[in-house]
């Protein structure tokens, strides 16, 4: 799919990734359009499926959550039912934020975030390493994080 997206569009875009909540007027104002066809571009670019959803952003810490772990993962057989049993059964857990296929010497790579390192040990021990499916697993705990963002850079992708 070839994207033809105006200067405006992108400019919606961008805003709309810094925050949700504003209004189309708001946002028409800033990329100097009027209201209805700001809203028209909005509502083309979630029916393109440009737009998936508008979600509200949690901050983990202010929550508890202060642990994030990657972990990479390979299975002990990377044969199809093999692969789609596991993916079936990974993306039922709330612990598991982000979930990928790897090239390399991984076949997946899971970000994930719990309260602390205890109830990341039990995740592990109870339901990571009990399934039948995951051969060898390694934890890359985080320590300090530099930047988490969900902004995708337009600027210098389209």
């Amino acid at each position: 799919m070839t994207l033809k997206l105006s200067k405006q569009d992108i400019g919606i875009l961008k805003l709309l990734q810094q925050d949700a909540t504003r209004s189309t007027a708001g946002i028409a104002e800033r990329v100097n359009l009027s209201q209805s066809p700001c809203w028209r571009r909005i509502n083309r670019m979630e029916e393109e499926g440009l737009i998936r959803g508008r979600v509200a952003l949690l901050d983990r810490s202010a929550l508890g959550m202060d642990v994030v772990v990657f972990a990479t993962i390979n299975l002990t057989s990377t044969g199809r039912q093999n692969l789609m049993t596991f993916e079936r059964d990974i993306v039922q857990h709330p612990e598991v934020i982000e979930c990928y296929t790897m090239t390399g010497i991984w076949d997946y790579m899971l970000k994930i975030v719990t309260r602390d390192v205890r109830h990341y040990e039990s995740f592990v021990r109870n339901t990571l390493t009990a399934s039948p499916s995951i051969r060898e697993l390694h934890s890359h705990l985080a320590v300090t994080e530099i930047k988490n963002t969900t902004e995708l850079p337009l600027d210098t992708q389209l």
